[in-house]
C-alpha cells in the first residue's frame, strides 16, 4: 500500500511539475512574440529610399556638368526636402514612375540631361521598390511567426492551466477500480484519476494482462464507466490492445451529449467534382467538429483550393489551436503562399460535448442556421475570404444546443438557390417548416428544395447537418 501512494505522489507532482514547465514555455513565447511586436516598421518607400535614388542618379548623370547650380536640389531634393520627398516618392508609387511634370519647375529650366537623369531616377525607385516587395513579404512572415509565438504560448498556458487545476481524486476511485480489474485479469501498476471543470474525468493507467490473453481497451474503458458511473473511451492516440506486456493507457469522459451527421453534395452543372469540400470528425476529447469551404469557382482547381484548406485547419485544431487561432493561421499561410488570387471561404462550427455549446466562425461564408425548439436562429458573421486580407480577427458567434437541436451549414449555391430577393428569409422559412428528421434525412430534403427551383445547379451545392443529442 505504502509504495502504491509513494507511486501516486510521483505522478502527481510529476503533473504539476510538467504544468509549470509549460506556463513557463508559454510566458517564453509569449514574450518572443512581443519582441518581434515592437519592431514596427512603415509600410512604402521611405524617405531614405528617395535619398538614395536621387544621390545615385546624381552620380551617374551628373558627373558631367560640374557647373550646373542645382546638382544639390538633385541630390537631396531642394531645400525644401521632407515635401519633395514626399512628392515625389507618393506619386511614383501611384504612378509607377515619374514624369517631366511631376519634377521642379528650376530641374526642367535648367538641366541639360533631363532625359537621362529621369531615366536613372525612375530605374533606382523600381529597385527599390523590388526591394520594398520583398520586405514586405519579410514582414508579412515575421508577422506569421509572431502569431503563432502568441497562440502557441495561449495553447500552452491554457493546458497548463488545465493541468494545475486538475482535481486528483485517485484515492476515490483507485480501490474499488483495481478490484473491477483485477477481476478480468488486468493487473494495475500505476494509476491516476483527474478531474476537470464541468466535473469531467480522466483516466491513466499502466496495466497489463495476467492470464496471457489480451483484452481490447473499449472492453476496459466499459469495465470503468461502470465503477465510476459514466461513459468512458480509451483515447485515440494510445493503445487499443491490453497485453501481457505492460503499457500506459488513457481513458476520458464522454460528454453529455453525442452529435450525428448527415451531409448532401451536388457539382455545378457541367462539372463532375464539386468546389466545395467540408468534414465533420471528432476533435479534441469532448469536441465534435464541422466545417465547410467553398473554393472560387468550380471544377476541380476551386476543389484543389477548398481541400487546402480543410487540411490546414483539420491540422491545426487536431493539435490544440483554438478556432479562432485557427483560422487566423490559415489565413496568414494562405496569404504568404500567395492564393489571395483564388481566395477559398471557410465555415466553421465546434461544438462542446460536455456543455452543449457550439462555436461558429466564418471567413466569407454565408449564413449557418440552428433548428431548435424555439425556430430557426440565423449565424451570420461579415468577412472576406480566406487568405485575402491581414490581419484579420474572426468573430465567434456561440450558440448554447440543446438536445434534438440541428445545425445546418450550406454553401452559398443553396442560398443563391433560393426564390425571390430575400433569399436568406426564404431559406429561414424552409428550415421552420421542415419536420422533425435525423441529420441525413435533413441535408437530403434541403438539397432537393435547392433544386426544385433550376433543376440543374448553377454553382456548387453543399448541405451539412450536424443533429445534437442527449446521452
Amino acid at each position: 500500500m505504502l509504495k502504491r501512494r509513494a507511486v501516486h505522489k510521483d505522478m502527481a507532482e510529476a503533473n504539476v511539475y510538467a504544468a509549470r514547465r509549460l506556463k513557463d514555455m508559454a510566458q517564453s513565447l509569449g514574450g518572443l512574440a512581443k519582441t518581434f511586436g515592437r519592431c514596427r516598421e512603415e509600410p512604402g518607400l521611405s524617405r531614405e529610399d528617395g535619398i538614395a535614388a536621387l544621390e545615385a542618379a546624381s552620380a551617374m548623370v551628373c558627373g558631367a556638368c560640374e557647373s550646373c547650380g542645382i546638382q544639390r536640389e538633385c541630390r537631396r531634393g531642394g531645400d525644401d526636402e521632407n515635401y519633395y520627398l514626399y512628392y515625389l516618392l507618393r506619386t511614383f508609387e501611384k504612378k509607377g514612375c515619374v514624369e517631366y511634370e511631376d519634377m521642379p519647375r528650376r530641374f526642367l529650366e535648367v538641366c541639360r540631361r533631363k532625359s537621362d537623369y529621369l531615366g536613372q531616377l525612375n530605374r533606382n525607385l523600381g529597385r527599390a521598390t523590388m526591394n520594398l516587395t520583398w520586405k514586405n513579404r519579410f514582414l508579412e512572415s515575421r508577422a506569421a511567426v509572431m502569431t503563432q509565438f502568441e497562440e502557441l504560448a495561449g495553447i500552452l498556458e491554457e493546458f497548463s492551466g488545465q493541468m494545475e487545476q486538475a482535481l486528483d481524486v485517485t484515492m476515490t476511485w483507485e480501490g474499488e477500480l483495481k478490484t473491477v480489474l483485477r477481476k478480468r485479469r488486468i493487473d494495475v501498476e500505476s494509476l491516476l484519476v483527474l478531474q476537470y471543470g464541468q466535473g469531467r474525468r480522466e483516466v491513466f493507467m499502466t496495466a497489463r494482462m495476467t492470464n496471457g490473453r489480451c483484452m481490447t481497451a473499449r472492453d476496459a474503458s466499459e469495465a470503468i464507466a461502470r465503477v465510476m458511473k459514466g461513459s468512458f473511451s480509451a483515447a485515440r492516440d494510445g493503445k487499443a490492445i491490453i497485453t501481457r506486456n505492460p503499457a500506459s493507457f488513457r481513458f476520458i469522459e464522454d460528454g453529455r451529449y453525442r452529435i450525428l451527421f448527415g451531409s448532401s453534395r451536388v457539382p455545378r452543372d457541367g462539372e463532375e467534382v464539386s468546389g466545395d469540400s467540408y468534414t465533420f470528425k471528432s476533435g479534441l476529447p469532448g469536441q465534435a467538429i464541422l466545417s465547410l469551404s467553398d473554393g472560387m469557382g468550380s471544377g476541380q482547381a476551386a476543389s484543389e483550393d477548398s481541400e487546402k484548406v480543410m487540411e490546414l485547419t483539420e491540422q491545426l485544431l487536431g493539435t490544440g489551436f483554438s478556432a479562432r487561432s485557427a483560422l487566423k493561421l490559415v489565413n496568414t499561410v494562405l496569404l504568404l503562399t500567395g492564393q489571395n488570387d483564388r481566395p477559398a471561404t471557410l465555415d466553421l462550427c465546434l461544438v462542446d460535448l460536455y456543455s452543449g455549446v457550439a462555436e461558429a466562425m466564418k471567413l466569407g461564408a454565408v449564413a449557418s442556421f440552428i433548428m431548435g425548439r424555439d425556430g430557426v436562429e440565423v449565424l451570420e458573421s461579415e468577412h472576406v475570404p480566406a487568405g485575402v486580407m491581414n490581419p484579420v480577427e474572426p468573430v465567434m458567434i456561440s450558440k448554447k444546443l440543446w438536445d434534438g437541436d440541428r445545425i445546418v451549414m450550406v454553401s452559398d449555391g443553396i442560398l443563391d438557390a433560393m426564390p425571390g430577393a430575400e433569399k436568406e428569409a426564404a431559406f429561414t422559412d424552409f428550415l421552420a417548416g421542415l419536420p422533425a428528421a435525423g441529420p441525413q434525412e435533413t441535408a437530403e430534403m434541403i438539397m432537393a428544395f435547392a433544386l426544385s427551383f433550376d433543376g440543374e445547379p448553377r454553382d456548387d451545392m453543399t448541405v451539412l447537418v450536424g443533429g445534437i443529442y442527449g446521452r
